[in-house]
């Protein structure tokens, strides 16, 4: 035998009422079912609000009531085929619903709506559905449930009488038909015989109370969701059905706001050993949730993560506190006289303070109870007024296993904290079960995100990308993260969810992620757009895992980058304007990153897609020292020097870099040196020396009388020059020698300037827009490190952008 309860969902519509009865018959064909139906969905509270308007005198109620009655009339009407069933049917209907008219208008004259009187107007919601449903289902037998589940009055609330309601369940289903039909919800006061209920969600226990008396060998909850899920669907995507739960992490997850049954109804089925399946109507052939005692080859620390949005945290403090016995006894003492739930509380080990956990509506009501509980304390000073902090959201993450898993704590707190999510209070019990903890109700969505895709709930790992700058960098790097995106989920169990584009002039934006093939297209139509508003947009996210890709050479993107970090979003950067900026707004940057727990990295600065920061930085945290680098850094200068010839002159060589790509837009920024100038900055930065871009000694090849006026104007006078460079061309090829604009860095002093190099110099056979640099160190010094490859290209720049989010992404 088993007992079977459908919710509101379950029968609140034609469609789903059907699917109810196709599921009860075929079950019945194995064994005796029992049936537990609550309301029609929504009608529980469609009776409440009823019973409201006629309390005020409002005469509205006449419609509401009428709605119901059209409500059901049209459900008989359309699933009830046999005539004389139909009549039948409708004569029980009628006649409850004149009985419940009666009630209403009883409530109208008199202005009154007592407890009784409201616990008989909402069990008529399950009477209802109840016949209907035990109508539309071949042999099925009705059971009234007042007839068998008994309370009693304890501290002002109705309380299940447990021993006399087991033995009457066991007598009321002695001669057990193949189908019984049972309201849920419903009962009876033993002493007084008055209607009374279990409570908002009883339907859940009915079914378990039923289930216990009668030994069941299973428990099926059908309702409208797959089964628990490892977190609220509607806040994180990639949530899923947890296969199989314990019966303390199912009431864990319950408790703190899980709404898949009702609390209560695990106790009775768990001190019988009786499993729980829960199972979705509208999906039959899903697998669903079981809870049982013990689970099979259960690997997850974590199972699932609930939460309770709209919390206020009252603090309760004094030094009166320390250390005197039945304080906290008086505090929950308070406020349960007073009807209060608690759901969480943490104290400090000092005990100076205690702080509670209660829902924002009962926050005013907790601060007044206690208020006036500790007013002689509170006007002597040996205790404070309490303080309630509310637009808050408590979060509890639940697992049996994490008892069994060193440093969960750690590691659930510190991947908040590299979130940039405060926790303002925590609590955990010693069984370990449970880790609640309360954070600003801005973060919810964020945190919940977070510990879902940290601790493997989710399938894949999820790093938000917000690309700002779609010119040739950009372009590319949104070329390969499409291209790589399948392969990097089904390999890695990564997803690059780029949530957020910006050119120059417009941005597009999208949580669940922008579609790569189409962006452009999106751009084009988006509204115009500026940088400030493209920060204000990534910050207001608040989204999780994030990083701010720029590849741009924008200086006001590049001011950005201290308050993304701050707002702990990890920053790429192709743009070299922010690391090669002023040494203490550099320092702050990094400082800011370590502190954050979050990355700021900018690997292609120098050299493109060739890994020379990253070098420089793990030979310094493994104890090496820089002491001197050599390094060509600019592919553009490089091409222009390998390319130049008798019959290509120099200002043919300087169009061609442009034309290639190679150049800045403005080719006087790689002609100056500026751009080998920011980049020398920046590795000797990482090498440990403080240098500004002014330190650095310069000697140009170029009159500087070039880099003033137009570009139009540079272009024009470039050929002047070539007459010059031809000869000095021919005399270095007469002795083997070839030029490169070499950037020094040696014991901290810094220089860039064109060098005449042999055939025995490292850098003599550099070919195209190479670069190369040599470290020289305390462990390299006879032989220095070498690095070398392309320096210059969107492709290899965008491929060195991508290895810098891969590292973010493998943290």
């Amino acid at each position: 035998m088993k007992v079977l309860k459908f919710g509101g969902t379950s029968v609140g519509s034609v469609k789903s009422i059907l699917s109810l009865k196709r599921i009860v018959e075929k079950e019945a064909e194995s064994q005796p079912v029992i049936v537990v139906v609550s309301a029609l969905g929504g009608i529980t509270d469609k009776l409440i609000v009823t019973a409201r308007l006629a309390l005020q005198g409002d005469e509205g109620w006449r419609n509401e009531f009428e709605a119901m009655v059209d409500r059901h009339h049209k459900m008989i009407d359309t699933i009830i085929t046999d005539t004389k069933k139909r009549e039948d049917l409708f004569n029980t209907v009628d006649g409850m619903f004149e009985q419940l008219r009666s009630i209403y208008y009883g409530v109208f004259l008199i202005h009154d709506l007592s407890e009784k009187t409201l616990d008989a107007i909402v069990s008529y919601g399950e009477r209802l559905s109840s016949n209907i449903v035990a109508t539309l289902i071949s042999k099925a037998r009705w059971f009234d449930a007042r007839d068998f589940i008994m309370t009693e009055r304890k501290n002002g609330k109705h309380t299940l009488d447990s021993e006399v309601t087991a033995r009457l369940v066991r007598k009321a289903f002695h001669d057990l038909p193949r189908i019984s039909l049972v309201p849920g919800f419903i009962s009876r006061d033993k002493s007084s015989g008055e209607t009374t209920n279990l409570g908002r969600g009883g339907s859940d226990y009915t079914a378990a109370i039923i289930a216990a008396a009668l030994d069941s060998s299973i428990l099926e909850i059908w309702t409208d969701v797959d089964g628990f899920m490892t977190a609220d669907p509607r806040v994180i995507k990639t949530a899923y059905t947890i296969n199989e739960l314990s019966y303390i992490e199912a009431m864990e997850l319950c408790n703190f706001g899980a709404k898949v049954i009702y609390p209560p109804t695990i106790y009775p089925v768990c001190v019988r050993n009786i499993p729980i399946k829960v199972k979705n109507t509208f999906n039959p052939s899903s697998e669903g949730t079981t809870i049982k005692n013990k689970i099979a080859n259960d690997s997850k620390p974590i199972k699932g993560i609930s939460s309770i949005s709209g919390t206020t945290l009252i603090t309760v403090t004094g030094l009166s506190m320390v250390g005197v016995i039945g304080v906290n006894r008086r505090i929950f003492t308070a406020l349960a006289d007073n009807g209060i739930s608690v759901f969480m509380v943490s104290q400090a080990s000092s005990e100076n303070s205690t702080s509670i956990g209660v829902r924002d509506e009962d926050a005013r009501s907790a601060v007044s109870v206690l208020d006036r509980e500790f007013a002689k304390e509170i006007e002597t000073g040996a205790m404070f007024p309490m303080h309630a902090e509310s637009g808050l959201a408590t979060i509890a993450v639940v697992g049996e296993n994490m008892k069994h898993t060193p440093g969960i704590a750690g590691k659930l707190f510190g991947t908040l904290g590299r979130s940039g999510i405060s926790v303002i209070a925590c609590a955990q019990g010693a069984s370990e079960t449970n880790i609640s903890f309360v954070v600003d109700g801005r973060f919810l969505r964020k945190a919940l995100n977070v510990i879902h895709d940290s601790f493997f709930l989710s399938e894949y790992k999820v790093l938000n990308l917000f690309i700002c700058g779609v010119g040739t960098v950009g372009g590319k790097l949104i070329e390969q993260i499409r291209d790589q995106y399948e392969k990097l989920k089904t390999d890695r169990g990564l997803k690059l969810n780029v949530v957020g584009i910006a050119s120059s002039k417009k941005a597009i934006f999208n949580r669940d992620g922008i579609n790569l093939d189409t962006y452009r297209d999106e751009l084009y139509r988006a509204k115009d757009s500026n940088n400030s508003q493209l920060l204000k947009e990534v910050i207001g996210m608040n989204i999780f895992n994030s990083v701010f890709v720029d590849c741009t050479a924008s200086k006001e993107v590049a001011s950005f980058y201290q308050l993304l970090l701050e707002h702990n979003v990890s920053v790429v950067a192709a743009n070299k304007i922010a690391a090669s900026s002023d040494y203490q707004s550099y320092i702050k940057l990094k400082r800011t990153a370590l502190a954050r727990g979050v990355k700021f990295l900018f690997e292609t600065n120098v050299g493109a897609g060739l890994p020379i920061i990253g070098t420089i930085n793990d030979l310094i945290n493994s104890g090496d020292k820089i002491l001197k680098i050599e390094a060509v850094l600019s592919g553009t200068l490089n091409f222009i020097f390998n390319e130049i010839a008798a019959d290509v002159p120099f200002s043919e060589t300087v169009r061609r870099a442009k034309e290639q790509g190679y150049s800045e837009p403005d080719p006087r920024i790689d002609l100056s040196g500026t751009d080998v100038i920011r980049k020398l900055v920046i590795l000797a930065r990482e090498a440990g020396y403080r240098v500004e871009q002014d330190d650095v000694e310069k000697n140009l090849f170029i009159p500087s009388s070039y880099f003033n006026g137009s570009v139009e104007d540079f272009w024009e006078r470039l050929p002047m020059l070539d007459a010059e460079f031809e000869e000095h061309r021919k005399k270095l090829e007469e002795e083997g020698r070839h030029w490169r604009f070499v950037a020094t860095m040696d014991h901290g002093k810094t220089n860039v300037s064109l060098k005449e190099v042999d055939r025995n110099h490292p850098f003599y056979n550099l070919e195209g827009s190479n670069n190369i640099v040599l470290l020289t160190t305390e462990r390299y010094k006879e032989y220095p490190m070498l690095i070398q490859g392309y320096g210059a290209g969107a492709s290899v720049t965008a491929a060195g952008v991508f290895a810098n989010i891969m590292s973010i992404a493998n943290i």
